[in-house]
């Protein structure tokens, strides 16, 4: 919210500096996020009249004027502006004047100038040169009662100051620049000047019929019928400057005053033109299939959830948001309905995001607005109708007032002792009744304990725990004292057999990958896609439609980092993630941590594309592939020993993909992207990618002291052929079984060799393998508590040779 600080001091002037009045606000809870000049700083620039303007001998576009500044002699100076004409007073800058610097930087200084020939004594400002707007239309013309020679800035007020509020959803109450005094006058404890607000008698007795259907959306509906009013006056500079100044434009005169009346009392109110209304109004919440031309100009579809206020022909302006076309004032208008309504605040929150668009009316309604001032607040805008529009023939009709479901107000109670524990200093019941006091509450004292009744304007007052909050408030965050905590402090001690995620993040890190951290809430097309979720648990307010669900897997949100990257010519890319998912499960209670019907597990993911290693003369280049990121998970699972085992899942190759087990147990996948989903994506290659659940990679086993073996390990290689079909780890398990567990220490596959073929799918040349098998040769390391013999060598190889045979159909390559 932003106003000017002399609106603000007309309503409560405390003896304080701009500084420590926002410094005041800003200890109260009523951030100010920004304090900006009106104007920036310039001397000598005084009110002129033009009394004289003549064509230059010698340019177009140039006039010589002469300009009355309140001396005995007139100014000659040349102006080029459009509206330079004799009669009108405006800013002029005499000769040692100092503008506000140009695009250079530098103050712009006012000397003696000769213009085609005809010395200019000064010069006459626009808006732009004074760095007042961006019109640099003409000259900046002032008010005719501006006295000659005044110092501009004294005429148009430009030593004030701009405050900008950053203010949080429960201070409803300061959405107008009167609640805004309202506080700093309980803050500070100077006078609050109420609003001088008058009755204006009723010379007719014209009333609209009004209907109120809804009451769940409109609990208090005021209107007044004004008519032949004058829609083409002008709004007085005044008005205008304080619009300007609160960051609204004025658009004419009924428009301003109502917009006026928000931003200085905090209500929301509208004019309708009263000859565009079709018999009487019904407030009521709209009808599917219902459509509303609004005043910004956009068509909306409406629906039961949203509340509008109707005619007997059409739909008229949605409740609390924005006003229809239909109805708007124009200059035809010659009769106005005003009206001012108390909005449920749950009737109203959220329906403007629905349209995909915010306004002033919807973001105080949708916080709470004083329900009691409807009346009083109509009272206000007649009266400035008459001052603006009216004329001779002017009349105002009585005000109707229903009400049909009006807030109640429950007292709420605050113990003493209770707000000095929770606040934290030692505080007397009646240091907190004045400051109750003080925020115009109605206080009931007892022993310990004030019972408070909240006005209606403050809709945050619900809890004990709220008053404690306006207590510390108001005396002053500033006066907590310094207390350290006096509390056994008692390290928790993970266990030996658990690392941290920070261990994991520096391990995965030192692997070659980057960290990123994304949104929980996805599109809701890589959960059907990457997941074959098809019922995702979706958001009731979505910030996008492309995050509009919950994940239940980290991968899309790594492809879309992916995707970031690659589109910005990235060649090399490796990411990872450690976030938490969420999946449905009926069988998760409400607790601490957790939301009934809902698990959240952790998991960590990463993606690798591009080269496997950087650009270097010693190693040939190559793409990253399977065994890479199986080379990772196997070394972030270390000493563990995982087992892969050929797997499907929705978001990998299907050929490609393994499952990764510990201890028997599943805990992830690692693959290539799906080849559907790599064209989808647009990727040059496959990346490949790892998602495995948190918990077991953090696990660990504890290092166990083993001695170190005393003889000599012996190594023997054979080299098996056996069909394509056959991996590696089938092999591999058939070894350790084949033999007892102490005399083999290793396995390790050094070499794979599969048969040439020709373009008609046969041997390329005779050889020792047919099609469609494969030699892998193994390298077996053995050892024992004493020294192997060669018989106890030669036995255990051919017993491997002989297993091997039988199980797989393997033979030994000639």
């Amino acid at each position: 919210m932003q106003f000017p600080e002399s609106w603000l001091r007309q309503f409560c002037n405390p003896p304080l500096s701009t500084q420590e009045l926002a410094d005041t606000l800003t200890m109260a809870g009523m951030e100010v996020e920004e304090l900006r000049p009106v104007a920036p700083p310039f001397t000598g620039v005084v009110v002129g009249e033009i009394r004289e303007a003549v064509q230059h001998p010698d340019a177009d576009r140039l006039r010589i004027c002469q300009v009355d500044i309140g001396q005995a002699q007139l100014l000659n100076i040349v102006c080029g502006a459009p509206n330079a004409r004799v009669g009108i007073k405006v800013p002029c800058a005499v000769v040692g004047a100092q503008l506000p610097p140009g695009e250079d930087g530098k103050p712009f200084a006012i000397r003696v100038g000769k213009l085609r020939g005809v010395e200019s004594f000064g010069m006459l400002c626009s808006a732009k040169e004074l760095k007042l707007s961006d019109d640099h239309g003409g000259l900046l013309e002032l008010a005719s009662e501006a006295p000659l020679g005044a110092n501009v800035r004294d005429v148009l007020a430009l030593d004030d100051t701009l405050f900008t509020l950053k203010l949080t959803p429960n201070l409803a109450h300061c959405l107008s620049v009167f609640g805004v005094a309202r506080e700093v006058a309980a803050l500070t404890g100077s006078p609050l000047m109420q609003p001088n607000i008058g009755s204006v008698s009723a010379n007719i007795l014209d009333t609209l019929p009004v209907k109120i259907s809804a009451p769940d959306l409109c609990g208090r509906f005021s209107g007044r019928i004004v008519r032949r009013v004058n829609p083409r006056a002008s709004t007085p500079a005044w008005m205008v400057e304080r619009l300007a100044r609160c960051g609204q434009r004025s658009v004419s005169p009924l428009v301003d005053i109502s917009n006026y009346v928000m931003f200085e009392l905090g209500r929301p109110s509208h004019i309708f033109d009263l000859g565009k209304i079709h018999g009487g109004l019904d407030v009521r919440w709209a009808r599917v299939g219902e459509r509303l031309a609004l005043l910004n100009g956009s068509t909306v579809d409406l629906d039961e959830r949203v509340g509008v206020i109707a005619d007997e022909v059409q739909v008229e302006s949605l409740a609390g948001i924005m006003g229809g076309d239909a109805t708007a004032v124009s200059d035809d208008t010659q009769d106005i309905y005003i009206e001012a309504a108390f909005w449920w605040p749950a009737a109203v929150a959220g329906r403007s995001r629905q349209f995909r668009f915010a306004t002033e009316a919807g973001h105080r309604f949708e916080r709470g607005v004083d329900p009691e001032q409807t009346v009083l607040h109509i009272e206000r805008i007649t009266q400035l109708v008459l001052d603006i529009c009216g004329t001779p023939e002017t009349v105002c009709g009585p005000v109707d007032d229903q009400q049909p479901r009006m807030p109640q107000r429950v007292p709420v109670s605050l113990r003493v002792s209770r707000a000095a524990k929770v606040i934290g200093m030692p505080l007397s019941q009646a240091q907190c009744a004045e400051v109750l006091t003080r925020l115009g509450l109605e206080v009931v004292e007892s022993a310990d304990v004030l019972t408070v009744t909240p006005p209606l304007y403050r809709f945050d007052f619900a809890l004990e725990e709220d008053l404690i909050e306006e207590v510390a408030r108001i005396v002053g965050y500033g006066q907590l004292p310094d207390t350290p905590p006096l509390a056994p402090v008692t390290p928790t001690l993970r266990e030996e057999r658990r690392r941290s995620p920070f261990t994991l993040r520096r391990q995965i890190a030192s692997l070659g990958y980057q960290e990123t951290i994304n949104f929980s809430f996805v599109d809701e097309g890589w959960e059907r896609e990457l997941t074959s979720n098809t019922a995702p648990i979706r958001l009731l307010n979505p910030i996008s439609s492309q995050m509009s669900v919950m994940r239940s897997s980290l991968l899309g949100s790594l492809l879309q980092v992916l995707k970031y990257n690659a589109d910005r010519r990235a060649e090399r890319v490796r990411v990872f993630e450690i976030g938490r998912i969420f999946l449905r499960d009926a069988s998760v209670q409400d607790s601490d941590n957790s939301v009934a019907g809902y698990h959240q597990p952790q998991r960590v993911a990463g993606l690798a594309f591009g080269p496997a290693d950087g650009v270097q003369w010693s190693v040939s280049p190559r793409n990253v592939d399977f065994f890479d990121i199986k080379g990772d998970v196997e070394a972030l699972l270390a000493p563990r020993v995982p087992v892969f085992e050929a797997a499907e899942h929705p978001a990998m190759h299907p050929g490609r993909c393994a499952r990764v087990l510990v201890d028997g147990c599943a805990v992830g996948y690692v693959g290539e992207l799906h080849p559907k989903w790599r064209q989808s994506w647009g990727f040059a290659q496959a990346p490949v990618m790892f998602e495995l659940e948190l918990d077991p990679v953090l696990r660990r086993t504890v290092p166990a002291f083993r001695p170190v073996a005393r003889h000599q390990v012996v190594e023997r290689d054979i080299a098996v052929v056996v069909n394509e079909r056959i991996i590696y780890a089938q092999i591999k398990d058939t070894i350790a079984s084949a033999v007892d567990a102490g005399l083999l220490r290793n396995v390790v596959l050094f070499d794979v060799f599969r048969p040439k073929l020709n373009k008609t799918g046969e041997l390329a040349a005779p050889g020792s393998l047919a099609v469609g098998e494969k030699s892998m040769a193994i390298r077996l390391v053995l050892g024992g508590e004493t020294a192997l013999t060669e018989l106890q060598i030669d036995t255990a190889v051919q017993t491997i040779v002989e297993q091997l045979g039988l199980r797989h159909g393997a033979r030994l390559r000639a």
